[in-house]
């Protein structure tokens, strides 16, 4: 189980500065784009387009960074309410809603890669797959987060089930 995490939590930090580097290159490619086109008078017919697809992996690399920090999907006041046995069955649930939403974004952002492949982007003499490759396998790098984060909240609740467990025999 520890290599799985610790494999996971290096491709996790990978993704997270990819997606740092890709927010560098959107905004040097704006800045580009406004000089060009108010500067000099001659807008850029590549940097737009270069920078929005930056902008689509920006996003999904920062997607799998998110949900394996446990930060996409809000229900902390359900999670910080609730009863350990109950929070248990909330950890199971929310899993299972995230790996099925993530199933269908592999699914679907696979066949819309394969369907594009032959289109090229404007102004790039470059696929556009791609830029449609970014929901695949940003998925695929949220679904590793997922479960990684399921197994640490899932060994975090078993030790504080057991120490609450200490505390009430102690207080007997």
């Amino acid at each position: 189980m520890q290599w799985f995490l610790a494999v996971e939590r290096r491709l996790t930090r990978v993704a997270l500065e990819l997606a740092i580097l890709a927010l560098a290159i959107v905004v040097a490619l704006a800045f580009y784009q406004v000089v060009t086109r108010f500067v000099f008078g001659h807008p850029s017919a590549w940097s737009e387009v270069a920078a929005r697809s930056a902008m689509i992996w920006m996003v999904f690399l920062g997607f799998a960074a998110a949900f394996r920090q446990g930060t996409m999907i809000a229900v902390d006041f359900l999670v910080d309410v609730s009863p350990n046995a109950f929070r248990r069955v909330l950890y199971v649930v929310i899993l299972i809603a995230s790996l099925i939403f993530l199933a269908i974004l592999i699914w679907y952002g696979w066949g819309m890669t394969m369907r594009v492949r032959s289109q090229n982007l404007a102004g790039l003499q470059v696929t556009i797959a791609w830029v449609y490759a970014a929901l695949p396998v940003g998925s695929a790098l949220a679904t590793l987060g997922v479960i990684a984060r399921f197994i640490e909240v899932w060994n975090e609740a078993d030790t504080t089930t057991k120490s609450e467990l200490k505390d009430v025999e102690s207080a007997i």
